[in-house]
């Protein structure tokens, strides 16, 4: 099983890349409260089917380059 996120696209400038953040909340130990933490993601986008601001559901995949490692599968919203 691969693991899938979901994200917002940040960046399409580059040709069939785009760059995608998730966030999480993460509990901070000392004073356990709830942060969000965001992660960005180069993910491989063949069809072009991403745009900056749509939601996309990215999978987990082999090695496509120095930083891809994600594929997007398809536009949430």
């Amino acid at each position: 099983m691969r693991k899938r996120l979901i994200g917002i696209v940040t960046s399409d400038k580059m040709k069939k890349t785009v760059v995608v953040v998730t966030s999480r909340l993460v509990l901070n130990p000392r004073f356990k409260k709830y942060v969000r933490q965001k992660t960005k993601h180069y993910a491989h986008d063949e069809k072009g089917i991403a745009k900056v601001g749509n939601k996309v559901m990215i999978e987990e995949t082999r090695p496509l380059s120095k930083l891809k490692r994600w594929r997007v599968l398809r536009s949430v919203e």
